[in-house]
């Protein structure tokens, strides 16, 4: 019985032993032996690498990922009827529509026709898809000026989504002075769609640039990345020499939808021709329409 009431009445945490008085006790931190620590983790060092090779595809992932366009029924409509240009100049017929169409003739082209050829055809399609005398107008009544250099700058952005995609207006220096004569197109449209650096440089970047000089009247210079399919025309620019252009020394996308056709970097026949570097700098052209059957003469 007292056995119990004193169990009842201890407690539970154990007494300290007494100490004498005036005896104070002494506290002392302990001693720090060793330090534990995490053992390394070996996947740190994998997912850093992963993290850093995700990085490295981010933009890769970007450019196989293709743009989906809501074409309105204006740019349906434009898409079309450049499309039935071009295929009337080169006489290939395709069922497709939209933009697939136009994409399937450039492709056809670039397959059947050679480098000079595949230009001339493209001007022949632009010269037949805007009348001469909207042309010649727009030649006299604007010389070349700021006006018309961002005048169109600001057109393309506005009119010609449909057919390059999303673009916008940068400022850049002209002879020492800010303008707005630049459009920089974020990813480009027809490259996109074409995916091959030879179907842009020889039906796209040389037609236009020559098409906008001497129909037109405005010198450009346009300057595609093919890392990031973006591009740049310059409006007002000179473009460089063939020869010493960076866009003929880009070697074509490992995953070409033309892989099956012959891919040349450098266009070495452009390079022998007087008749290309005639239509780049305005020499003779006398003899244009008997040596290139594909382009008309009077529009030169």
């Amino acid at each position: 019985m007292e056995a119990g009431i004193l169990w009842q009445t201890r407690s539970p945490t154990p007494s300290l032993p007494r100490q004498p008085r005036g005896c104070k006790i002494k506290y002392h931190s302990p001693a720090i032996l060793a330090v534990l620590t995490r053992a390394p983790d070996n996947n740190m060092t994998g997912v850093t690498e992963k993290r850093k090779a995700s990085n490295r595809t981010d933009k890769l992932a970007g450019l196989t990922k293709k743009t989906i366009y809501n074409d309105s029924w204006f740019a349906e409509l434009a898409i079309n009827y450049l499309s039935q240009q071009f295929q009337d100049a080169t006489g290939l017929r395709n069922s497709k529509r939209g933009y697939e169409s136009l994409a399937q003739t450039a492709t056809d082209t670039w397959q059947k026709f050679s480098p000079i050829q595949q230009h001339g055809l493209v001007l022949q399609s632009l010269n037949r898809a805007i009348p001469r005398l909207i042309l010649n107008m727009i030649k006299i009544m604007l010389p070349e000026s700021t006006f018309k250099r961002e005048y169109f700058a600001a057109f393309t952005t506005l009119f010609f989504a449909w057919l390059v995609g999303p673009s916008e207006v940068r400022e850049s220096e002209f002879n020492g002075k800010k303008e707005k004569n630049v459009v920089h197109i974020k990813k480009c449209r027809f490259l996109e769609e074409t995916n091959c650096v030879g179907m842009c440089t020889n039906l796209c970047k040389i037609p236009s640039q020559t098409f906008i000089k001497h129909s037109l009247g405005m010198p450009v210079d346009m300057v595609p990345n093919f890392d990031d399919m973006s591009c740049e025309m310059i409006f007002g620019q000179e473009p460089p020499v063939i020869t010493e252009d960076p866009a003929f020394k880009q070697p074509c996308y490992k995953l070409c939808n033309n892989s099956s056709h012959p891919h040349i970097s450098t266009c070495s026949c452009i390079f022998n021709s007087t008749i290309c570097f005639g239509l780049m700098n305005k020499t003779n052209t006398s003899n244009l329409a008997a040596d290139w059957p594909y382009v008309d003469q009077k529009n030169f």
